[in-house]
């Protein structure tokens, strides 16, 4: 017999959280053993349940399935993480592999795919949609600096150049020139539409 392989599900929805480990479940080679609805649960979770492979939503409390994918590759070696979310875009596809991650699919996949990407992640192959694949091809690097797209996370969430700059730690001035330098690299004419593209994007 084949060795059934151990799943951990990260979703902060509990509803798909649960269709998910209901579909899961009916195969005979998959057995989910854990569920958290926060990022920051899953190393935990997934060392005491003896998970084989994390499947991971990305937009989560505590913190998001990237750095969760990176916390599991970095603390637990073996544990594989597959990314399967409802936000297809590249920017979060490159990160998301940047991380350590094995796989990224969507949440539309139909149940025998995601079954089989499980399989796939578990044997140390990397699966990646083939419809996001191509479109982060086409979209080309992230062009933000790290600091840009910490300026520019801030700004998603409103607030003066002044509360920006106290909550990421830089003067004013530079966070002004931050903000400057992204809203040339994304296209756009102000701070908020800078965000709003850059989190379009996957970039933040």
């Amino acid at each position: 017999m084949s060795e059934t392989i151990r799943l951990l599900l990260a979703d902060d929805q509990a509803l798909v959280r649960g269709a998910l480990a209901a579909l899961l479940d009916l195969e005979s080679d998959l057995q989910v053993v854990a569920q958290v609805g926060r990022g920051d649960e899953v190393v935990d979770a997934a060392r005491a349940a003896g998970a084989h492979v994390c499947v991971l939503d990305i937009e989560m409390p505590g913190m998001d399935g990237i750095d969760a994918a990176a916390q599991v590759s970095a603390t637990l070696p073996g544990v594989r993480s597959l990314i399967v979310t409802t936000f297809g875009r590249p920017g979060y596809l490159r990160r998301a592999i940047g991380a350590g991650a094995s796989g990224f699919v969507v949440k539309d996949t139909p149940a025998a795919e995601l079954a089989d990407a499980v399989r796939r992640v578990h044997a140390g192959l990397r699966v990646v949609d083939p419809t996001l694949a191509t479109e982060s091809l086409a979209s080309g690097e992230n062009p933000l600096t790290p600091r840009e797209s910490d300026v520019l996370t801030e700004a998603l969430s409103g607030g003066t150049v002044a509360a920006i700059a106290a909550r990421v730690h830089l003067s004013q001035g530079t966070v002004r020139n931050h903000l400057s330098a992204a809203i040339g690299k994304t296209g756009t004419s102000t701070r908020a539409e800078a965000a709003r593209v850059a989190h379009e994007r996957g970039w933040i």
